[in-house]
């Protein structure tokens, strides 16, 4: 058994929930399949599922953030495969996302860029060939 099998949920903070829903959610093209408003427990945070394998994106109002974790911007680089970064990047910026590291060519076949969303979380774009690889092999197809 492989000990990290693929990442499942990538979680986002933010000191305004609400706004971080809505800014996702027109970024995305859906809305949140989870909110723990809708449920009762109050505003606290919301799910998205999201690209090929319907990954958990996560945004938790910041106030429920473990302790000690950093307040300020920025963090680790979860890398989204995109078909087109450049694109991506450009959509982006255009919600007012700011740039942290623009397209890079990282060797064949990959290319990075990654931004800082407008509630402090970078957010890193790639086209990956190993990504579409996996993808096509899942799915009988190369």
């Amino acid at each position: 058994m492989t000990f990290l099998r693929g990442m499942s949920t990538l979680k986002l903070w933010s000191d305004d929930l609400r706004a971080a829903t809505r800014w996702y959610s027109e970024l995305l093209g859906v809305e949140p399949c989870f909110s723990s408003e809708a449920t009762g427990r109050g505003p606290g945070s919301v799910e998205f599922r999201i690209g090929d394998y319907q990954h958990e994106l996560g945004i938790i109002d910041r106030r429920f953030a473990p302790q000690g974790l950093n307040t300020s911007r920025g963090g680790v680089v979860a890398y989204w495969h995109v078909d087109d970064v450049a694109g991506a990047l450009a959509r982006l910026l255009e919600r007012g996302a700011e740039l942290l590291d623009g397209v890079t060519e990282r060797g064949p076949g990959f290319v990075t860029a990654s931004v800082i969303d407008p509630f402090g979380n970078v957010l890193g774009l790639m086209f990956n060939r190993h990504y579409l690889d996996v993808l096509g092999a899942r799915h009988g197809a190369r």
